[in-house]
């Protein structure tokens, strides 16, 4: 079974200098194959699942502190790893400043 609400982290970056100040534009990191855009077709692998995307899923359900890859994941985002990136679907900083 699955469960009946949409629980879900989200990764978002801005290139403000300030990201406190409420005019701050947040750019979401979309995934594979993660829930996210509402518009998007989803995906659909079989019988397999990409890894990070499945893994983020699970992270959901918990805190931060038993999956503390996430913040390793959110560093290398930071760091625009290009490896990291490469399991994404879109990068919103491309070819600018990380964020």
């Amino acid at each position: 079974s699955i469960t009946k609400e949409r629980t879900e982290i989200i990764l978002q970056g801005t290139s403000s200098l300030d990201p406190n100040d409420p005019t701050a534009v947040w750019e979401e990191f979309e995934f594979k194959c993660k829930p996210g855009d509402l518009r998007r077709r989803p995906c659909l692998i079989s019988p397999y699942h990409y890894r990070l995307d499945w893994l983020m899923w699970f992270a959901a359900f918990q805190t931060y502190e038993q999956n503390e890859w996430i913040i390793h994941l959110a560093g290398k985002l930071l760091a625009q790893e290009e490896s990291t990136l490469s399991l994404l679907a879109t990068n919103p900083f491309a070819g600018r400043d990380p964020p």
